[in-house]
């Protein structure tokens, strides 16, 4: 049971991880309806918005001591979320990006699964892995790019797409290691809340 748990939630970090869900419906709306491309260009803004207060929010975190059990769930919860409608969006105008979804929906899958299951087992992971974090810079970039050049040629989408298939199948196969290994990289929970 959490203590405080207005202490817990309602924390800086949190309500920038709350606001980039809330940016989501927008940016749909504003990505599926645009109609020229200072729409496309209101939509990547929205996107960039988004990849700043992520940037924040990790932060403001670690110097203000407002890590919590929440905002360890909550923030990668908002930027997968935001990453697999990104895709989708542009899998849409894109059909060669469907098999980027699916990378990352199996990739996703497994590590909830697995997430779950050492979580049961009263671990969890201490953090994001680097190849994760490389991952994720990279997949929000380049399709940043792709929302802001509607009219980019094919073999790009095609260049792009391969691109980031290789850095989520490095990702994925780095954190298939980790949750087979057991190593310094899981904590073990405090049940004492």
């Amino acid at each position: 049971m959490i203590k405080d748990w207005k202490k817990e939630i309602f924390t800086i970090p949190n309500l920038l991880s709350l606001f980039r869900l809330v940016l989501i419906p927008l940016y749909v709306t504003i990505y599926l309806n645009a109609r020229d491309n200072a729409d496309y260009y209101l939509a990547a803004a929205i996107l960039a918005v988004s990849c700043l207060t992520d940037l924040i929010d990790g932060q403001i975190a670690r110097r203000c001591n407002m890590i919590s059990t929440v905002g360890k769930v909550l923030d990668p919860f908002a930027d997968k979320v935001t990453q697999f409608t990104l895709v989708i969006c542009l899998s849409i105008k894109y059909p060669i990006l469907w098999t980027l979804s699916i990378l990352i929906f199996v990739k996703e899958i497994f590590q909830l699964t697995a997430g779950i299951i050492r979580f049961r087992k009263g671990r969890m992971l201490k953090g994001a892995q680097i190849t994760g974090k490389i991952c994720t810079t990279v997949l929000f970039l380049s399709l940043i790019v792709l929302v802001m050049m509607p009219d980019i040629e094919y073999k790009y989408v095609q260049l792009i797409a391969l691109i980031d298939a290789i850095f989520l199948l490095i990702a994925f196969t780095d954190y298939i290691i980790v949750y087979i290994r057991k190593d310094a990289k899981f904590q073990v929970l405090d049940n004492k809340e």
